[in-house]
Order: C-alpha cells, then structure tokens, then sequence
C-alpha cells in the first residue's frame, strides 16, 4: 500500500488522469446540484400544463430532496460494499435515465416518481464524488479538488433557475430535465475513463448491507424531512405527530445499529470527535445559510421596496461568491491547513450574521449584500475546508459511508433552516403574511432571525475550538 501511495504522490497532481477524474466528479456535483435547483422555477408551468395545485406539483422538487436526503448515507455504505466505481457509474446511468422519464413522463404522479429514482442517482453522484477524492489526488492536494467539487456545487444551484427559465420559455418544460442527458452521458464517460478501479474489493463480499437499518433510516428521515416542509410554514399537529415518528426512529434505529453484526453506520466512529464535530457545524452552518434565502427576499422586496427581477439579481451574489470562492479556497486549505480555514469561515459567517443582525434599513441594497458576501464567503471557507478535515483520514472501506453522512449533515441543516429560520422570521416580524408585513417589522424579523444566526454559529465555534484545543490533552491523559 505504502508503494501505492508514493505512486501517487509522485504522479503530477495534474496529469491527464488527475484531470479526466475529477472533470468527471465535477459533472457528477454539478448535475446533482443542477437537478436540486432547476425544477423551482418550473411549478407555475407544471401546475399549469397537469392542472394540478400547488400543493401536487411542489412534490416535482419535494420528491427529489426527499429521495437525496434519505438515501444518501445508504448509497455510500453500498458503495463501500460493492465498489465504489461500480456504484458511482451505475448512478449517473440512473440519473441519466430518469431525466429522459422526466422529460417524457405523461402524468403528474409519474413525473414525481422518476424524480424519486433520479433522487437517488443524485444521492450516489454527491456522495461519492466527495469519497472518491481521496482516491484521485494527492493527499496533499484534497483542499483543492474540495474546493472544486464546492465550487461546482455552486454553480449548479445558482445556475438552476436561470437556465430553467430560458429552457421552459424557449423549448419547454421537458428540456429542463432532457437537459441532463448530453451532460450525463459525458460525466459517464470521464468517469469510466478515469475513475481508479476498486483496491480492496476482496474485502468488500464478506460484508452484508445493512437492509433494516437501511429501512429504518429512511423512514426516520422522511418523517423528519416531512415534519419539517409539511404545512407551508404553519407547524400542527400532523407536524408534531411526524417529528416525534422521526425521534423515534432515530431510537430504534441506533438500537437496531447497535445489535447489527454489519451495520449501516457505525456507531463507534463517533467516539471520533473531529468527525462528530465536523457533522454538528456543518448541520449549524446550513441551518444559518437558509436564513439568507428564506428572509433574505421578503427583506429585500418588503424593507427595501425592491422588484421582483432586482431581488432575483441580489440573490444569485451569494452563489456566485461561492463559485468564485471555491478554487482559491481550496488552494488555502493545502497550504495553511484545513483546520484554520474552518475557524475562519466561521468567523466569517459569524461576523455577516452579527451585521445583519443590527444594520438599519437606510444602508438599503449595499447594507445587505457585504454581509452576505462575508457570510458566503465563510460558508465556502468553512465547506472546504470542514470536508477536508473530515475526510482526511477516513479509512478507504467507510470513505462512502462518511461522505454520505457529511452531505446528510448538510441537508438535514437545510431541511431545518427552511422551517426553524422560517418561523423564527414570522415569530419576530409578528405576522405569518409577509406579503402584507410592514417594512419596519420584516426588518425587525431579519434582525432577530440573523441574531439567532449567530448564536449557532457561537455554538458551532465552541465545538470546533473546543474539539482542536481540547482533545490533544484529553488524548495524552
């Protein structure tokens, strides 16, 4: 093994099958991303075209999260099982599939069931082309190739709606999902070409996949993901009655996990506190980064006066920063260490949150968009480079595993952000109408919304310096 490595730490970091890999891992995140964001824009058109509520169509987007969110750790403990090649081009042949289902799917419900199967070749593609790093580029190189695999996370997010929107009035609604063919047949392409064939397979066959924890896993997520988005921001009884469905779960499932011979997750690693670090601030750091996209266009469009297209402008800066950020981001996590940069964007975010959180109305457009430069920019620091820390060491059999747990972490903190961030915004703006809030409330709500923001980012910077100071003494005792 240790000739293997210095193989490959010897190998140009950007030789042509360095770059054939990760071009092809990119595509994977950049479709998976794109698949997340693009359906939005299209609900008025598919309410339209199936004559369906806007209750029906929100599946077309609630089906895909949904599919990604539960299935995520699952798709990389089988990875870890079968091979991760094998698994990673069997999901962008999944994902390539149902687009051209999606494309062509003649009802509603059948749309909403191949988002579901489109999910899941999303959950392996994010899961595993974050796994597969480790893999491809030299160790000492992983904050780079993290950074673009963030940076092309980015892009797709940013990019869904706009290309949604020229696709559905220039061809239709179909093209936003026909769209992903041509891009799914190249990523499977770079990635049968260049991905590094399995090292340990023979190892993988003694080990059985864990089908009840599996099971379990899912249900608890769903429940929770539902109780969540169920409502439309009013939390009732169907939501308390899913969130206590979802508590229990995670108790028959640990319970399940600890008697499993081969589990879905193994419950040991986390006695590893920089891994339970890592998945806590990372699950704190999304939950704030809803914030920025649930208040941020009622602020804008309520406090400000701003139409709808500006709103739409101001909004796109945050992925951009975080496009731009990625690369740049990466590099400095190779060079002054993974963990320095997470305490920084942590900072960053923190300080964005504290100036939201006290800035009048009068500073109007410019007043908003440096914090929110400052917060997305920290949040591609901390991505980077929190990533990066966590996979580091990560042994080459759970690399799938941990990966998935590292994007559940993610999603989980977006799921909740939406709700919690949502209702912490009414709460303080003393009004569930924010179409017919005063602007003097809506800036009071997005005061007190980015005010919490920053608590958890608190929290988030305790564990982190905590964890780094902490453990070094506790480990030599």
């Amino acid at each position: 093994m240790m000739k293997k490595d210095n193989i490959i730490t010897e190998r140009p970091p950007y030789s042509s099958t360095v770059r054939g890999a990760l071009a092809g891992l990119s595509l994977s995140m950049l479709l998976s991303s794109l698949g997340t964001s693009v359906a939005n824009v299209a609900l008025p058109t598919l309410s339209q075209e199936f004559r369906a509520s806007f209750q029906e169509v929100q599946w077309v987007v609630l089906a895909y999260l949904l599919a990604v969110t539960t299935l995520i750790v699952s798709a990389g403990r089988f990875a870890d099982i079968i091979g991760r090649r094998q698994v990673l081009l069997a999901g962008i042949f999944l994902f390539t599939i149902a687009s051209i289902l999606c494309g062509f799917a003649p009802s509603l419900w059948l749309l909403i069931t191949f988002r579901v199967i489109q999910g899941l070749g999303a959950a392996i593609m994010m899961t595993l082309s974050i796994a597969f790093i480790g893999e491809t580029v030299p160790k000492e190189k992983t904050g780079s190739a993290m950074g673009l695999l963030g940076t092309m996370s980015a892009i797709g997010t940013a990019l869904g709606p706009s290309l949604g929107g020229i696709l559905i009035s220039g061809i239709g609604w179909q093209a936003i999902f026909l769209v992903n063919v041509p891009l799914g047949l190249l990523t499977l392409i770079f990635a049968y070409r260049y991905l590094p064939a399995e090292r340990q397979r023979s190892k993988y066959g003694s080990i059985s996949f864990d089908s009840i924890g599996t099971l379990l896993l899912v249900l608890t997520l769903t429940a929770y993901a539902l109780a969540m988005s169920s409502g439309r921001g009013n939390f009732g009884a169907l939501n308390a009655i899913l969130l206590l469905a979802a508590f229990l779960g995670v108790g028959i499932f640990v319970f399940n996990e600890a008697k499993s011979t081969s589990p879905l997750i193994q419950l040991g690693i986390f006695r590893e506190s920089q891994l339970s670090v890592g998945l806590a601030a990372s699950a704190l750091v999304s939950t704030v980064l809803m914030a920025t996209l649930v208040v941020g266009p009622f602020y804008l469009s309520r406090s400000l006066g701003l139409d709808t297209a500006l709103v739409g402008i101001i909004m796109s800066i945050g992925p951009m920063v975080v496009a731009a950020a990625g690369v740049p981001v990466g590099r400095a996590v190779d060079r002054f260490g993974a963990e320095s940069l997470v305490i920084l964007g942590l900072t960053c975010i923190m300080t964005g949150s504290l100036m939201l959180s006290v800035i009048p109305s009068e500073f109007g457009i410019v007043g908003y968009i440096i914090p929110t430069v400052v917060i997305t920019a920290g949040y591609a620091m901390f991505q980077t480079a929190n990533n990066t820390v966590v996979m580091k060491d990560v042994p080459a059999t759970q690399r799938g595993t941990i990966s998935g747990m590292l994007n559940l972490s993610r999603n989980l903190g977006l799921i909740t952000g939406t709700s919690v961030m949502g209702a912490i915004f009414a709460f303080a703006s003393g009004t569930n109408d924010m179409t017919s809030a005063q602007p003097g409330a809506v800036a009071a709500g997005m005061h007190v919304s980015f005010g919490v923001s920053a608590i958890l980012i608190v929290v988030a910077l305790s564990f982190v310096l905590g964890n780094r100071f902490f453990q070094p003494c506790l480990e030599r005792a």
